[in-house]
């Protein structure tokens, strides 16, 4: 199977992530990648936990907890406004 990330810049040379398909961006950091964003439930805010492509995956009653959380479980925590 080849590398979705396979470019011209392969060597480990930066470049443009926005020339990222829709195919490899949801494939980055999937495994590693989850993201806390602030919701609105039963009258108050809480965080959002969703996979990196977007699946959700859990609701903490703060920001701090929601990053714990995903830290806990072995992932890198990113906050989305």
């Amino acid at each position: 199977m080849a590398n979705i990330f396979d470019t011209a810049t392969s060597d480990n040379q930066p470049f443009d992530i926005r020339t990222l398909t829709q195919e490899q961006l949801m494939a980055l950091g999937m495994a590693e990648l989850a993201y806390v964003k602030p919701v609105w439930m039963d009258g108050t805010t809480a965080f959002a936990i969703f996979a990196a492509d977007g699946s959700p995956m859990a609701v903490a009653e703060d920001c701090a907890l929601a990053m714990e959380t995903i830290v806990q479980h072995e992932m890198v925590p990113s906050l989305v406004h």
